[in-house]
């Protein structure tokens, strides 16, 4: 095979991730090569199954070092970068990931002449006061800047086997005597199936989808925080008291769970933050078609998925649920 017949070769940063695996599949599937650009190669061998043999390779890089990005960038068509934080640790803080890591990445695809297709989130806004939120605005701003011709999608929060929104929850209800409900569970999400996500990033590197974009990629229906813990409820046939936690209790819950070291906190004051907006796509997407369907794809429904890997947080040998709420 020459080098004009070779298949284009595909980067993506952060691919071991759980929306990062799914786009592998996916790429695989259509017969693009693929490097893997992750800090531990060596956690994830578990991907080249995924691909023919030779397929799938891996690549060290760190979006805080630009030698490792270039590097991982060279001689690749499309670069992807599905970096991103829910919350900050050590020298991984939002500005550091988020806002300068994703322009060395852009700035490198440039460089390189690759196409670019960045994975931003819904809600992100240059004025909120989450500092997520503010950091992924920051970079899609610096992003067309230095490579107007890129593709930026905006998921809401991702459901799929591997999630951690809907598995956290349903662990939750498995373990706790309640669920909190921060802000009365009144915040809307629009759930989006982790495969639709990556048949858009698929789509986009096929050249099928206008560059130069914002995509808000949003499932099939709109919940309330509250309507989806009852799913969850349901689906694992568990009978929990959900309490309402106001935003401030929820903050200073955050605030002190963050001081205590390596461990994850359930919530932190910047997720509170975030809480207090509906996360789903916003009505300019829909009216100028930048969402999934734009993109000819329909969306997934969650309740079709969402047994196929909840169902293992059922207590054993019961399949009915009557919730009741407080």
């Amino acid at each position: 095979m020459t080098l004009s017949n070779m298949p284009k070769l595909v980067t993506i940063f952060g691919g071991s991730g759980f929306l990062g695996r799914h786009i592998v599949r996916t790429l695989a599937k259509r017969g693009y090569r693929i490097r893997v650009a992750v800090r531990r190669p060596d956690l994830a061998f578990h991907l080249q199954p995924l691909g023919n043999v030779g397929q799938i390779s891996l690549a060290q890089a760190n979006l805080r070092y630009r030698s490792s990005v270039d590097a991982a960038v060279q001689g690749a068509d499309y670069v992807i970068n599905c970096v991103g934080l829910m919350h900050q640790t050590g020298r991984n803080t939002f500005d550091a990931v988020q806002d300068f890591g994703a322009r060395a990445v852009a700035e490198a695809a440039r460089n390189a002449g690759a196409g670019l297709i960045h994975i931003s989130a819904i809600g992100a806004d240059i004025n909120s006061a989450s500092s997520y939120a503010r950091t992924k605005a920051k970079a899609e701003q610096a992003i067309l800047a230095s490579k107007p011709d890129a593709i930026i999608l905006r998921p809401s929060v991702m459901f799929g086997p591997e999630d951690n929104f809907y598995n956290k929850f349903a662990d939750m209800a498995r373990l706790a005597p309640a669920i909190p409900l921060v802000g009365g569970g009144h915040t809307k999400f629009q759930p989006v199936y982790v495969d639709d996500v990556a048949e858009a990033v698929a789509r986009a590197v096929d050249g099928k989808v206008a560059g130069g974009k914002i995509y808000e990629l949003g499932g099939a229906e709109v919940k309330s925080f509250r309507e989806i813990i009852e799913d969850i409820l349901e689906i694992t046939c568990r009978e929990k008291r959900l309490v309402s936690l106001p935003f401030f209790v929820a903050s200073l819950i955050g605030s002190i769970a963050s001081l205590v070291p390596f461990v994850t906190p359930p919530i932190t004051p910047d997720q509170v933050t975030l809480l207090k907006t509906d996360n789903v796509v916003y009505p300019e997407a829909i009216a100028e078609g930048r969402t999934l369907e734009g993109l000819g794809i329909q969306p997934t429904l969650a309740a079709a998925i969402l047994p196929s890997y909840l169902a293992r947080f059922r207590p054993e040998g019961q399949f009915t649920h009557t919730g009741s709420a407080a």
